[in-house]
């Protein structure tokens, strides 16, 4: 059979950070090929599928990844030679098998999900097809709103900002490149006003800048200022998601502002920090708003958010169904963050995603901090009509990459092409 898996290779490659991560190379019997590389988290949630690291001190301080290269090559290529790669979910659950553990930790998720990817993308090249049409089907044609990641800071950078990702949403635009566009217009006028403040134009793992301000909110401040001095509206044309991911913040129970030296709140005091900013700022979207332990504090902001504002479970929820059940059956979040290497594999996210569609969950399509050139959840975010991504800011070519994959998704589609801006329902 022409579609079926004649070989399967793998590389120890490096990521963003500079830390080893997995690639993988699936050769099909008709000679076509598909490549893939895995990312990898710095903010990581506890019941995330595991990544398998050598912990050999004498190579990459123990962050090496041979021992996931090597089961890709024998026991993951020996089981899955033969098998066809239309069959996506067959080979995932033949790979779940074989690794035989709760969360991937025998082979490792990186091995698994390395191959998982490859073998879609084999697919698509074997069908004729872009990946995204080859994932969606012929219906795939809505691009997301970018939301980029303009100042970083919690474990994202080193500096005094205890709340990890402040992202600007554009919108209000007719088409993709139109939004981007705007959001990198955007950002180079926040460059501009921090430079012009004597503040530092450095960036964190994810592209944004990583000044030292004052405290927290200054960070939304000088973003607003930032959207008007490039010409558009706070609220109305561009506005702002969060990512404060608190789960790094949780200790004994409370919040700690572990890098601004400013105290520490409970639950119900840091809902109130929610329910003050979203009043003050045009915020739209919160990702982990509270820690992944945090249950009573999540059913708490969902019943007193979630009806105007998008309430997003990343740690809490690892793009695991499971999970997501539990958070269904609690009335816990309203959307949820896809991460392919929290789940580790291509049929357990996209299964993830049909539960949260059918619960009338949004699903938000998300990149690691370590991060490859690799564009794959470009693709899935069209695939899935998703309707906004996050992979970054407005610079790191590791970022752009995925922004320009769907630039060119966008043209490939012609008059089909729908931006998400007004699905969303922002800005109104």
């Amino acid at each position: 059979m022409k579609t079926s898996i004649a070989s399967i290779h793998s590389l120890e490659i490096l990521d963003s950070r500079g830390n080893p991560t997995v690639s993988v190379t699936v050769t099909l019997e008709d000679g076509s090929q598909a490549s893939a590389a895995v990312p990898s988290g710095a903010s990581t949630g506890e019941r995330e599928a595991t990544e398998l690291r050598d912990a050999d001190p004498k190579r990459y301080g123990g962050k090496g990844v041979l021992q996931a290269v090597a089961n890709v090559e024998t026991e993951i290529a020996k089981a899955l030679r033969g098998m066809d790669v239309l069959n996506q979910r067959r080979i995932d659950h033949r790979m779940l098998e074989l690794d035989g553990t709760p969360n991937k930790a025998r082979l490792g998720a990186n091995a698994i999900l390395g191959v998982s990817m490859a073998v879609a993308r084999a697919a698509a090249v074997a069908s004729g097809q872009p990946l995204y049409r080859y994932l969606g089907g012929k219906e795939a044609a809505l691009l997301p709103v970018p939301c980029l990641n303009v100042i970083n800071g919690g474990k994202h950078a080193d500096n005094t900002i205890d709340f990890q990702e402040f992202k600007i949403a554009p919108h209000n635009a007719s088409s993709f490149a139109e939004g981007i566009r705007m959001a990198i217009e955007t950002f180079h006028a926040l460059k501009g006003l921090l430079h012009k403040r004597g503040l530092s134009t450095g960036i964190g793992d994810e592209g944004g800048f990583a000044p030292n301000l004052k405290n927290n909110e200054e960070a939304v401040e000088v973003i607003l200022e930032a959207i008007e001095k490039a010409g558009y509206k706070p609220g109305h044309d561009i506005s702002i998601c969060l990512d404060p991911a608190t789960s790094e913040m949780w200790k004994n129970g409370r919040y700690e502002y572990f890098k601004s030296g400013t105290g520490s709140m409970s639950s119900d005091e840091m809902i109130l920090v929610w329910k003050d900013w979203t009043s003050r700022y045009p915020i739209v979207l919160l990702e982990d708003p509270l820690g992944e332990k945090d249950w009573s504090g999540w059913e708490k902001i969902t019943s007193e958010l979630g009806s105007h504002l998008e309430i997003v479970g990343d740690d809490l929820l690892c793009t695991n169904p499971a999970i997501l059940q539990e958070a269904i059956n609690r009335k816990v979040a309203n959307a949820i963050l896809i991460k392919l290497n929290q789940i580790g594999t291509v049929t357990e996210t996209l299964d993830c995603i049909a539960l949260a569609k059918k619960n009338n969950y949004r699903c938000y399509i998300s990149h690691r901090s370590g991060e490859t050139e690799d564009t794959f959840i470009a693709d899935l975010a069209v695939a899935t009509s998703a309707g906004h991504i996050k992979t970054g800011s407005g610079c790191r070519s590791e970022r752009i990459a995925k922004f320009n994959r769907l630039l060119a998704i966008e043209k490939e589609l012609g008059n089909r092409a729908v931006y998400a801006g007004k699905e969303l329902g922002w800005g109104k």
